[in-house]
């Protein structure tokens, strides 16, 4: 039997931080975001917080929390596929599993604002390292071809656009060109679950 490990006071509010940083950062980019709006969100003092991290690793943390959250969703997501699964089934059900990790958009928010954030080296090399764990994790876990895999993630990133932006809303043609073969839900208030058809 495994039990879980006790987090130390130190370990839990680092966690708590980390998060903080997810829901802050998200909402605010990082530019538009300060250390005192993550204490702030955390309950914790933005002297604790400093001692712990500058923005810039703390944007980093989070974002590493983030790739890790998908990594942990996509891996549930290949677990549910058949035993026998073809790697384009497997990397569906990868999928179904990341659009409902991001129906709350803090995960998502966050890497849009990443992306735009990548004049910053840290950052930068941390999109890329996020990118290149999920990528080698789908294309070892499906063992689908390159080309596969390129189209799953390229269809992630088709699908982060089209919920930034509210294109399932819009009623014109080109929204209905490029929402076309994406279905969606909405399972709580400006959340969207995003899935390939």
């Amino acid at each position: 039997m495994v039990t879980a490990r006790t987090l130390s006071t130190a370990e839990a509010r680092r966690e708590a931080v980390v998060s903080s940083a997810i829901a802050s950062f998200a909402k605010g980019g990082f530019q538009g975001t300060t250390i005192a709006d993550v204490a702030a969100h955390a309950a914790i003092s933005p002297a604790y917080v400093s001692k712990l991290y500058n923005k810039v690793q703390l944007f980093v943390a989070a974002l590493d929390e983030c790739y890790q959250r998908i990594l942990t969703a996509i891996a549930e997501g290949a677990d549910e596929a058949e035993a026998d699964a073809m790697p384009a089934e497997v990397l569906h059900a990868m999928g179904g599993a990341y659009a409902e990790l991001v129906a709350d958009r803090d995960l998502l928010m966050l890497q849009v604002h990443a992306q735009a954030a990548t004049n910053v080296p840290e950052i930068a090399g941390a999109v890329r390292r996020g990118v290149a764990r999920v990528t080698d994790y789908a294309q070892t876990r499906s063992r689908a071809a390159d080309t596969e895999v390129q189209q799953f993630i390229a269809f992630g990133q088709l699908c982060h656009l089209l919920t930034t932006i509210d294109a399932f809303d819009v009623d014109a043609a080109w929204a209905a060109a490029l929402t076309a073969g994406v279905r969606h839900t909405t399972p709580a208030p400006r959340a969207r679950k995003i899935r390939r058809t």
